[in-house]
């Protein structure tokens, strides 16, 4: 098993992601973030985990294999796009994503 976490600590907004996989299985990715705005919001692993700058620092989405952006069903998508999340009136998003193109080798890449 592989697994991964990303910490979430800004001022308002505040959570905690896990990604595991399993042999060459899917990815799951779960985890809570709050502080958000209610509504969705765009959901996507990004090339950098530097967030000085907020979003401006993080890179582009992660795109280890040069793929065109896209929609989580879609085959040609970056890997780190995956969708949306919806953020209840409270706030908080429960995140509970599973996805076949986030793989170990790229949590390898990640961790470079």
């Amino acid at each position: 098993m592989v697994k991964a976490v990303a910490v979430l600590a800004g001022t308002d907004v505040k959570g905690t992601i896990f990604f595991s996989q399993e042999g060459d299985g899917p990815t799951t990715v779960t985890g809570s973030i709050s502080g958000l705005k209610p509504g969705l919001h765009g959901f996507h692993v990004h090339a950098l985990g530097d967030t000085t700058n907020g979003c401006m620092s993080t890179g582009p989405h992660f795109n280890p294999v040069g793929k065109e952006h896209g929609a989580p069903e879609d085959e040609d998508r970056h890997a780190g796009d995956l969708g949306n999340v919806t953020a209840g009136e409270d706030g908080v998003v429960n995140v509970n994503i599973t996805d076949s193109q986030v793989s170990d080798t790229h949590f390898l890449q990640l961790a470079l």
